[in-house]
């Protein structure tokens, strides 16, 4: 029977090289190196050798923006390191922040194609819907799909007539046509929906083989079956590759083994990787040495209700503005930063996309409103309500949930300063860009002229140590 095996590489967030990082999610867990391209370019060559090449190597978006050298190029410091990797297609997802004129471009830079069946436009699908590549004999379809979340990030000038669809209809409409006019043997779906929606998906579509997730910057040690239909998903800012062999009938997968790759130090680097990574970090050199302060707390955004990154970006936030309360985006993106320097490279993949600071009033009631619709986006019993991230996190702000309830009602308690909420009261809160405070909510809102880098920057920089423990802002009662 023929074999295939799969290689994903999802949410890469633009680091190119080795970062810090923590492989359990436990308390006290120990601190090693991961990631970096060079090493996950001798990952990929050895499973090759190992298959005799009947390798299809996938990557699921998130991969030109989210670091320095990624946001000050626009994603160009990746092409050549990632054109390198061997891949065979890809989907987008917060590449969409650049703007549809660069994400085209960084496309038609690339060796391979960028997949995305459900972003239309009046003339149709914007983006290739799939590819066909042959491993083995046999012939592999893949369908890609962005995030229905990508709209929200676009610049505004590029938010025409786009719809982002979670792709069911898109995918039921393929995969026939892949299986009959195409002979296609294996069908796999390259989603950046998410890995609640994949699994919605799963169930909602038929004749998908393989679905490789992304997005939510899930650890899956094995795979998750629904319906017939494989689900696996591989960490994030490439400290995992994730590895599924197949062995296959004329019925779809009879057999199967997957494995979750640590990508760390005991991964020995491709040379010729390594240079070309060297040559796209070359012009950040002075930033990834340059010291700007010392955090006693390590800094990471791997826990769902707050997070000690985010409790340092709005004490920055805060403090720039003289304004207690503060909010931002629930963001997943940014690799851990451990006790010790912090560097102007760090500042900058802490928070990649700059957004300006603001301030704005808002009324309690819009408050609570504002809080609920985030926890309905966060928690969403059906997971096509789910918008992705974590809990927006705030600043100045104590606030009582109670998931198990319906949406709209899981807010038991917003206490401000000790006390209650008030729904009619006005309150100055601080905060970075439209998806902390969309534009529908508020008064007088205003832009300070300070960006979040910038914040952050003058508030690591103006005190010898800075300290950013959870403090319970949300509390699950």
């Amino acid at each position: 029977m023929p074999q295939i095996t799969l290689l994903q590489l999802n949410d890469l967030h633009g680091y190119l090289e080795p970062h810090p990082e923590l492989f359990s999610l436990t308390p006290g867990a120990p601190w090693r190196s991961g990631g970096g391209l060079a090493r996950i370019a001798s990952v990929f060559g050895t499973v090759r050798r190992e298959t005799g090449g009947a390798v299809v190597a996938l990557d699921n978006g998130d991969t030109f923006h989210g670091s320095m050298p990624a946001v000050h190029t626009r994603g160009g410091a990746l092409v050549a390191p990632m054109s390198a990797l061997g891949l065979d297609a890809m989907t987008v997802h917060w590449e969409l922040a650049y703007g549809w004129r660069q994400v085209k471009a960084l496309a038609s830079a690339l060796p391979y194609p960028l997949l995305a069946a459900n972003v239309v436009g009046d003339d149709g699908t914007i983006f290739t819907p799939f590819t066909i590549v042959e491993r083995a004999g046999v012939r592999v379809g893949i369908i890609g799909l962005s995030s229905v979340a990508g709209t929200d990030l676009l610049p505004q000038a590029d938010r025409g007539p786009v719809t982002l669809t979670i792709g069911e209809a898109a995918v039921n409409a393929l995969v026939p046509r892949l299986r009959r006019e195409h002979g296609v043997g294996l069908v796999v779906v390259l989603s950046h929906l998410g890995f609640p929606q994949d699994c919605k998906l799963a169930s909602a579509v038929s004749g998908v083989d393989v679905i490789l997730s992304g997005h939510s910057h899930h650890r899956l040690q094995t795979p998750v079956i629904v319906d017939d239909t494989l689900i696996m998903q591989s960490g994030a800012h490439g400290s995992f590759v994730g590895r599924l062999d197949l062995e296959l009938s004329t019925t779809g997968v009879a057999g199967w083994q997957h494995r979750l790759i640590e990508v760390d130090d005991a991964t020995e680097p491709d040379g010729g990787m390594q240079a070309l990574v060297g040559d796209a970090v070359a012009p950040f050199a002075a930033a990834r040495q340059r010291v700007l302060g010392t955090t006693s707390t390590p800094l990471t955004r791997y826990t769902m209700l707050e997070s000690t990154m985010d409790t340092l970006l709005l004490a920055a936030v805060a403090d720039s503005t003289d304004v207690p309360i503060a909010l931002s985006n629930g963001w997943r993106y940014g690799a851990p930063i451990p006790p010790g320097p912090i560097t102007e490279m760090d500042v900058w993949n802490i928070v990649p996309a700059n957004p300006a600071v603001s301030v704005v009033r808002l009324t309690g009631a819009e408050l609570r409103r504002l809080y609920e619709e985030n926890l309905k986006a966060t928690f969403a019993c059906d997971a096509w309500q789910q918008r992705g991230g974590y809990v927006k996190r705030c600043r100045g702000l104590e606030l009582a949930v109670k998931l198990e309830n319906p949406p709209g009602e899981r807010l038991q308690e917003i206490r401000v300063d000790g006390a209650r909420l008030r729904a009619n009261a006005s309150y100055t809160v601080a905060f970075l860009g439209e998806q902390a405070v969309p534009v529908r909510y508020g008064a007088d809102r205003r832009d300070t002229g300070v960006t979040a880098e910038e914040a952050l920057r003058q508030y690591v920089s103006c005190r010898d140590v800075v300290a950013a423990d959870r403090v319970g802002t949300v509390t699950l009662v």
